[in-house]
């Protein structure tokens, strides 16, 4: 076989069924966020960016720009190597105590990505919890279902959001097996949030850990904005909850909060964190800025909370089609891999707005969507011309309406 040849073939086949990706050459601005410089072929254009994970704008606050500056400055960049050889500074120490406090759980544990913490937490856990079974979303991000694969214990696949059918899974197992129930609160492809105090309470019930990734979550929801499991009052009856800075906080990186044996085991145990190195203090210094400033001042959550509904309400009235209108996430119904691709392009060449495509495998075949996130930086005057312009787009594409 040509080798090279044959990943040539696999790349047509991507753009024939419009899955190829491409990426915007983007220089944000901290100042001006939602804007950005778009670097194209033909120039520098600035546009407004309706597709950031950075829900809080907490990337580019002051409080966080100037932590970053001052570890730089004293600490220079990176940390010299993983953990447990030179890669623990007091700025991993002070940001783990925060995080533990912030969730309400004796320990947490920084990784560099959260896919790393997903990946390290759940390979764990299924090695060393003998005759382990996992209770899976069917909805589950990569991380988590990399994860499970990686730990080898054996998995039960559970329909979205189907609380009657995990019962009936958690049941087929008797009480002497140990169980654990994984499950995101928000869904960031459907915007959808799980019926978290319904799966708690099977879990319960049924004698099973659980594990939360509250990654969208966390910022947005919750008093003092540490995700969903807060603002319904569960954070104390769930094991691990798992959560990254790349969304909300404005940063990079991962982490875990749960219970001393669970966090010390993949401290341990996990060969992702263990042979990684550690995540440059300065990152560490800035989430460190952005959780403690997250966490007293609700002004930017509120903000994003008014844009999305602002958004929803405005998509509604015009007949575009949502997925799911539960959370600050709207995702818009394509349904069509080259015309997603199609209004995405139109978004961004007449009208100056960058919304990603998202398309299959991503999300199912036929499910095909673009996935607006309004941010605290976006203005009320920034979401009526949006669905001003996304209307339009509609109508040039004769596109069918809710």
């Amino acid at each position: 076989m040509d080798a090279l040849a044959h990943l040539d073939g696999e790349i047509a086949t991507a753009k024939r069924l419009g899955r190829y990706r491409t990426y915007l050459n983007l220089e944000r601005r901290a100042g001006t966020a939602s804007r950005a410089i778009w670097h194209s072929g033909e120039g520098e254009r600035e546009i407004v960016v309706w597709c950031s994970n950075d829900y809080l704008a907490m990337s580019g606050h002051p409080a966080v720009v100037g932590a970053v500056t001052e570890a730089v400055r004293t600490v220079g960049l990176g940390t010299g190597g993983p953990r447990s050889i030179s890669g623990t500074s007091v700025y991993h120490h002070a940001l783990e105590a925060e995080l533990a406090s912030f969730h309400g759980k004796p320990r947490a544990l920084l990784f560099s990505t959260g896919f790393g913490a997903n990946e390290a937490a759940l390979s764990v856990l299924g090695k060393k919890l003998p005759g382990l079974v996992v209770f899976s979303d069917e909805l589950n991000h990569a991380s988590i279902i990399h994860g499970i694969k990686s730990g080898g214990a054996r998995k039960r696949i559970f329909r979205h959001n189907d609380v009657g059918h995990l019962r009936r899974l958690l049941a087929e197992d008797g009480p002497e097996v140990p169980k654990l129930v994984v499950f995101e609160s928000l869904y960031s492809m459907e915007g959808d949030f799980s019926p978290a105090a319904e799966i708690v309470a099977a879990a319960e019930e049924a004698g099973a850990l659980t594990y939360l990734d509250e990654v969208h979550a966390v910022g947005v929801y919750g008093a003092t904005g540490s995700g969903y499991a807060e603002e319904l009052g569960l954070s104390d009856r769930i094991t691990v909850i798992m959560a990254g800075f790349g969304k909300g906080l404005g940063g990079s990186g991962g982490y875990i909060a749960g219970p001393e044996a669970v966090v010390d085991a993949v401290r341990s145990f996990a060969t992702s964190f263990v042979f990684s190195t550690s995540l440059a203090a300065p990152v560490v210094a800035g989430a460190l800025a952005s959780v403690r400033h997250v966490r007293r001042d609700p002004t930017q959550r509120e903000a994003v909370r008014a844009r999305s509904a602002q958004l929803k309400a405005a998509l509604r009235e015009r007949g575009i089609p949502l997925v799911s209108a539960d959370s600050h996430v709207v995702p818009v119904l394509v349904g069509d891999p080259h015309l997603c691709k199609r209004v995405s392009e139109h978004l961004l060449t007449d009208h100056g707005y960058y919304v990603q495509p998202v398309n299959a495998p991503t999300v199912p075949e036929g499910t095909e969507r673009l996935r607006v996130t309004p941010t605290s930086r976006h203005t009320a005057d920034d979401v009526t011309a949006f669905a001003h312009a996304l209307d339009q787009v509609w109508s040039d594409l004769a596109l069918p309406r809710a």
